[in-house]
């Protein structure tokens, strides 16, 4: 009798496990960590278009680093974190976002001098994009 009580308990703990893994949100909605992702891609578009800005790519890898560990945390797995970074569609939403945000800063993502620009000014005040770049 003692056995079909156990086994149900266990199966309720598992169940109770599983769905408190599938709570979690998607990793696009964590803010700390898609935000942070975002500065980084920013930064990428900026050092790989303008030839004046380089990457601080320790920093930038130290980054990335940082918000896997943040996301594995936070309960994420590697397979879960690796299909978010590796999505076509988040990749392409990411890429959206980029080109408001330098939209939202007066520049036009098609003009190199306007990247720069933004790099420079990126740079000079320290952001979390502008800490990931160093002019050459």
């Amino acid at each position: 009798m003692r056995r079909p009580i156990a086994a149900a308990l266990a199966a309720l703990l598992l169940a109770g496990t599983a769905t408190a893994s599938d709570a979690r949100p998607p990793l696009r909605e964590v803010k700390e960590i898609d935000g942070a992702l975002l500065a980084v891609a920013i930064a990428d578009e900026i050092r790989t278009r303008c030839d004046t800005i380089d990457a601080r790519m320790l920093r930038a890898l130290a980054t990335l680093n940082r918000l896997e560990n943040r996301a594995r945390d936070l309960g994420y797995t590697k397979s879960e974190i690796d299909a978010y970074v590796n999505s076509k569609d988040e990749k392409a939403r990411i890429r959206a976002l980029g080109e408001r945000y330098v939209r939202q800063q007066g520049a036009d993502p098609e003009s190199l001098a306007d990247i720069c620009d933004l790099g420079r000014r990126e740079i000079a005040r320290g952001s979390a994009i502008g800490a990931l770049l160093r002019e050459k």
